[in-house]
């Protein structure tokens, strides 16, 4: 077979793993040739390229980002993006696309797949928001990063006397924010699902500082809303798969906290950071088995299927079940263990 694999949407500790154990199974497994896309969707509109082998994939195991590139591009917003798709994937005699990614990536995947394209694909996101698999690559990197980056945030709020407001990713949902936060010891942590009051919050802060601790952190989503009524955001502007462009909630937070109580208060907007670096060992085992069994698949004829993990196993599913709704935060972990340390 010829196998052709991208990565699409955004870049995360993992990546570099599933891509090297998709080549390593093709190749030693079952004799392949496998052919990278460069920038995800765009590398198959533009016909962008490269022969992948296990030798030119030694070294990349532990490195974070992805070789091949990454882009949001969506073929079906861009004019004549599906036909230079399929027009790509026949030039090149591909028999099976291996397509790593996120909500957006898979639900292009999803629409080839529909129209007969020999698509499987492979779960990616730090934000772990897609449903019919327990977990995604780069989930668990990105909160052992946020709550390395909390523990180091404690120690200087406290010096200070202060309320630090972390803003960590999570566009819609608030998987990073809740375990981060719990795992850090954050005195309230504001999540996408639940409309947070800005005046509760001031409360759990002026509870903690009248038991004499002077310093507190605050964890917020990134797509944390106020509850209605409350305070003002500004509208975000919307990318090419119309998702809002956010960051900078953590801003208005902290400014209403200094406002209301009077605590000092400053703000730590973790961005990018958690995209980057070294993927975690469980990052790293996870991207293999899900890299190794996308092969299975192909070879398999599973197309329009996702690899996911179930429990200890990795199981196959169809590619729609997992973008059909997003999988929200349970809420259950948010007010039975969360909201139990708050102030």
């Amino acid at each position: 077979m010829r196998v052709g694999v991208l990565t699409g949407g955004g870049d995360c500790p993992g990546l570099n793993a599933a891509i090297r154990a998709v080549v390593r199974k093709c190749e030693a497994g079952y004799g392949d040739e496998v052919i990278g896309y460069r920038d995800g969707w765009r590398g198959l509109i533009e016909g962008g390229s490269v022969e992948l082998s296990v030798q030119s994939c030694r070294g990349i195991l532990p490195r974070g980002g992805t070789v091949l590139g990454t882009s949001r591009t969506n073929p079906y917003k861009v004019a004549g993006g599906r036909e230079a798709v399929l027009a790509t994937l026949a030039k090149d005699g591909i028999d099976a696309l291996i397509a790593i990614g996120g909500e957006d990536t898979l639900g292009v995947a999803n629409r080839l797949a529909g129209e007969g394209a020999p698509v499987v694909g492979i779960p990616k996101t730090i934000d772990n928001d897609l449903s019919a698999t327990d977990v995604t690559i780069g989930f668990d990197t990105a909160v052992q990063i946020a709550a390395e980056a909390i523990d180091r945030l404690h120690t200087t709020a406290e010096s200070h006397d202060r309320v630090i407001v972390c803003e960590v990713m999570g566009r819609h949902v608030g998987w990073i924010a809740t375990y981060a936060g719990i795992a850090g010891g954050a005195a309230a942590i504001l999540v996408p699902e639940e409309p947070f009051d800005v005046e509760a919050v001031c409360s759990y802060l002026e509870r903690r500082h009248q038991k004499g601790r002077f310093a507190s952190i605050v964890v917020t989503a990134e797509g944390a809303l106020p509850a209605e009524g409350t305070i003002s955001v500004a509208s975000p502007e919307l990318d090419q798969f119309g998702h809002p462009r956010l960051g900078g909630i953590s801003n208005t937070v902290a400014a209403e906290i200094e406002r209301r109580t009077g605590f000092e208060s400053r703000v730590t907007i973790l961005g990018h950071v958690q995209r980057g670096g070294t993927p975690s060992a469980f990052d790293r085992v996870l991207a293999t088995r899900f890299g190794t069994e996308a092969v299975d698949a192909a070879h398999e004829g599973a197309f329009g299927q996702m690899v996911a993990l179930h429990g200890p196993a990795v199981e196959r599913v169809p590619i729609y079940e997992a973008i059909a709704e997003l999988k929200r935060l349970d809420k259950r972990l948010f007010s039975s263990v969360a909201e139990v340390f708050f102030g």
